[in-house]
């Protein structure tokens, strides 16, 4: 595999050094050994990319869940270095920067200045090219769509170590064979994307319980038309006619005017948040069915006040777990996988009650279990579609697989789709069938990198590689 070993490349100052490392996703599962690279700068990155035939991904903060920035006893070119902010338009809104950077740096220098970004994900600790890789989105996709929709160019290093200007006008197919293909047309170094105004750091907005599936939609529908985010916890532990209860959460940015005026005063900052810690790995047996009940129950009860105006800073909004360092270590040291599809707003109502109740029947615990709506995308490979969403988290534990190559089915049936990066078990003929874009998206990978020197465990369980 390649023209040399890192050692000797490293000797003869062809490429930087790397270290062997044992890598995993966001869910601890599964774990891959590595060459890891942590290049400086661009030249020591092409040096990495193009010394040799041996296959590489690029990789940023690790939030991907699964195996998409794994490479099985291969290269990871870890990206965290080349975070430089490299312009910015007032004017226009336009932010300028390497791939490195995360929302949590962007969100620390741009909140005070009025700025933040158009769309985000669950995390702020996220780089900005691990987020393009994976077209990201967020509580407002059914109004902003996905990140992608607000970048305007990226700059891609091909395997030649030639880097390849794309956005809707240049390089066209590139720029959309890029977004949500998961690092596997090459590594993004610089993007262009659109930041959006906002007169505070807070967001108005409520609660809203619903008692069952139907009542969730429906407010989701009402909500949607009012507000500009919204997300749901969905309690998949009940049945019966409380089967998809939910407690609705939505809001929109405050103008500074509808502030307090103490806020006012202060309109981008907020009080210090309490961090909590889980310092271990949690046992087993500390996922059930009756935790995960109590749980449920519990957060139901928390959220009487139905419909009440709330004023949310934007940490607790966007980003409630990353008031939690290492949450994921609460599903035990086997790690868990998030499973997460959407369905065709068509087939929303009835892929949701034939999923909810699977889930219910087997008993298998999901703390986290949220639902939310998206609107139009673009992309050859992103996830979204115009229909409903389910995230779940799920403890890696015997038989979980086979379950949820049930759900597999149970989604493909009605037009769906699972995500790339959440997934770490999906079957290479389901993947086929869920993206039927795929064989478009090969002929561009085909012309840009046929030699597959882009690869990744991801690819390779997928067979990406087979025509």
């Amino acid at each position: 595999m390649g023209t040399g070993s890192t050692s000797e490349l490293a000797a003869r100052g062809s490429t930087p050094r790397a270290n062997r490392a044992t890598l995993a996703g966001w869910g601890g599962y599964p774990r891959a050994a590595s060459e890891v690279f942590r290049p400086e700068k661009l030249d020591e990155l092409r040096a990495v990319v193009s010394s040799d035939s041996t296959s590489i991904i690029a990789r940023g903060a690790g939030r991907a869940y699964g195996d998409a920035a794994l490479n099985a006893d291969n290269r990871v070119v870890n990206l965290e270095r080349l975070n430089r902010m490299l312009a910015f338009d007032a004017d226009t809104c336009i932010l300028r920067c390497e791939a490195g950077v995360t929302l949590a740096e962007i969100i620390e220098v741009f909140l005070p200045r009025g700025f933040f970004p158009l769309v985000t994900p669950g995390t702020r600790f996220v780089t900005l090219g691990g987020s393009v890789a994976t077209d990201v989105h967020g509580k407002n996709h059914h109004r902003e769509s996905s990140l992608a929709t607000h970048v305007l160019s990226l700059d891609v290093m091909l395997a030649s170590g030639e880097v390849l200007h794309c956005s809707r006008e240049e390089n066209a197919g590139v720029f959309w064979a890029s977004v949500g293909a998961m690092g596997l047309t090459g590594v993004i170094l610089e993007l262009e994307i659109r930041l959006r105004r906002v007169e505070s750091a807070y967001l108005r907005g409520e609660f809203i319980r619903a008692a069952n599936l139907d009542a969730t939609i429906e407010a989701f529908e009402r909500a949607d038309r009012e507000y500009g985010n919204s997300v749901a916890w969905i309690d998949c532990a009940s049945s019966g006619r409380s089967l998809g209860r939910c407690v609705l959460t939505v809001g929109d940015f405050a103008a500074r005017d509808s502030l307090d005026a103490r806020r006012r005063q202060q309109p981008y900052r907020i009080g210090v948040r309490p961090r909590a810690i889980i310092p271990f790995y949690l046992p087993q047996f500390a996922l059930n069915s009756f935790s995960v009940r109590l749980f449920n129950e519990a957060w139901w009860m928390l959220h009487r006040n139905r419909g009440a105006p709330h004023l949310f800073d934007y940490d607790s909004f966007f980003y409630p777990l990353d008031s939690i360092r290492h949450w994921n270590r609460m599903y035990g040291r086997r790690g868990f996988v998030q499973y997460q599809c959407v369905w065709p707003e068509a087939e929303s109502r009835a892929g949701l009650v034939e999923v909810v109740e699977a889930i219910a029947r087997s008993r298998r615990g999901s703390f986290l279990t949220v639902l939310k709506r998206f609107g139009a995308q673009e992309g050859m490979l992103s996830f979204p579609m115009p229909g409903y969403t389910l995230a779940l988290d799920f403890a890696v534990a015997d038989g979980l697989f086979e379950f949820l190559d049930t759900l597999d089915q149970m989604v493909l049936k009605r037009g769906g789709r699972v995500y790339l990066a959440k997934d770490a078990r999906l079957r290479p003929e389901v993947f086929r069938a869920m993206y039927p874009s795929f064989a478009k998206w090969r002929g561009v990978k085909a012309a840009v990198d046929p030699e597959w020197r882009f690869s990744s465990s991801l690819s390779r369980r997928l067979l990406m590689h087979e025509s």
